[in-house]
C-alpha cells in the first residue's frame, strides 16, 4: 500500500510540472515550435555569411523556419529605432565611426554594413525596427533585446504590425521598472526577464508575471529549468558552443527555446532527432 501511494505521489508531482509548463505556453499564446518541440531563436538573424541584424539575415531566418529572430534595439538621433548590436557603428562600417545615437536614420541608411561581409552584400543597410516588423509580421516572432529604454516606441511599433503577442522582451531582472512598463503599456506583450541565479526565479516570475524567462549556459542546469516550470515559466537559453552535444544536453533538461548563431544546423539537428524518435 505504501508503495502504491508513493507512486501516486510521484506521478501527481510529475503531472503537476507538465501542467505548469503547458500553462506557461498557453499564457504566452505562442504557437507550437516549428522544429521538433524546441523554439529556435536566430541570434541577430541567420547571419552566417550575411551581415548580422540585416533584413537579409532576418529573411534567411524566416526561410529556414525559425520561431523567432533576435533584434537589438537602439535609438537614432531623430528618434527612430534601429537594430544594431553595438552602441557604435565602428565594427560594421568601413571608414566611419561614431555612436548610433549620434546619427539620424537617414544618415545611418547611407552607411554600408555589407561590404565587410563580402562583395555580394555591398549596399546592405542598417534596418529600422519598423522594417523588421513589417518583414516578420505573420511569419515569425521577434525576440527583443532592449539595449536602451525604448519601451514606448517599441510597443507602438508592435501594435502597428499586430506583433504584441508574437514578441518576447529580454530585460535583465534588475531593470524591473522597464519590465513593469511593458506590462502596463501592453497587456498582450510578454516580458522575458533574466533572473540570474536559479534561487531568484520564483521571486522574479511572481514580480514580473513572466511566462518566459531567459538565461545563458553559465546558469542553465536541469534544476534551473525544473524550478522555472514549477513556477509556470518557460526557459529560453543562449547557447555557448552551439554543438550537437550542447543542444542535446539543453533539450534533455527540458529547456523550451535555444537562441543560436547556427539556426540552420540546429533545425537540422532537431529534425533528425524527431525522425529518430519516431523509428
Amino acid at each position: 500500500m505504501k508503495m502504491i501511494l508513493t507512486k501516486r505521489i510521484i506521478l501527481t508531482a510529475l503531472w503537476g510540472v507538465v501542467f505548469l509548463n503547458m500553462t506557461a505556453q498557453l499564457r504566452t499564446g505562442l504557437p507550437e515550435p516549428k522544429n521538433g518541440g524546441v523554439y529556435v531563436i536566430a541570434h541577430r538573424g541567420a547571419h552566417n555569411g550575411i551581415p548580422e541584424n540585416s533584413l537579409p539575415a532576418f529573411q534567411k531566418a524566416i526561410d529556414l523556419g525559425c520561431d523567432f529572430v533576435e533584434i537589438d534595439t537602439r535609438k537614432t538621433k531623430d528618434g527612430a529605432i534601429v537594430s544594431v548590436h553595438n552602441s557604435t557603428i565602428d565594427k560594421y562600417v568601413e571608414g566611419q565611426k561614431g555612436k548610433v545615437k549620434s546619427f539620424t536614420l537617414a544618415e545611418l541608411k547611407q552607411m554600408d554594413i555589407g561590404a565587410k561581409t563580402g562583395d555580394e552584400w555591398k549596399g546592405t543597410e542598417i534596418p529600422a525596427v519598423e522594417e523588421i516588423l513589417q518583414l516578420c509580421s505573420g511569419k515569425t516572432g521577434v525576440y527583443i533585446d532592449l539595449k536602451e529604454p525604448l519601451v514606448t516606441g517599441m510597443v507602438e511599433l508592435l501594435k502597428k504590425y499586430d506583433m504584441q503577442s508574437k514578441a518576447v522582451w529580454y530585460v535583465p531582472a534588475f531593470f524591473m521598472h522597464r519590465i513593469q512598463s511593458v506590462n502596463k503599456m501592453c497587456s498582450e506583450c510578454y516580458v522575458m526577464p533574466d533572473p540570474g541565479k536559479a534561487k531568484n526565479i520564483k521571486r522574479v516570475v511572481r514580480k514580473s508575471h513572466a511566462a518566459v524567462i531567459a538565461t545563458d549556459m553559465s546558469k542553465l542546469t536541469e534544476e534551473f529549468v525544473k524550478t522555472a516550470h514549477e513556477n509556470g515559466a518557460m526557459v529560453f537559453v543562449d547557447e555557448d558552443k552551439g554543438t550537437p552535444e550542447e543542444w542535446a544536453k539543453i533539450i534533455s533538461w527540458g529547456t523550451d527555446g535555444i537562441q543560436t548563431d547556427k539556426p540552420e544546423k540546429l533545425i537540422e539537428f532537431l529534425k533528425n532527432r524527431k525522425m529518430k524518435s519516431h523509428k
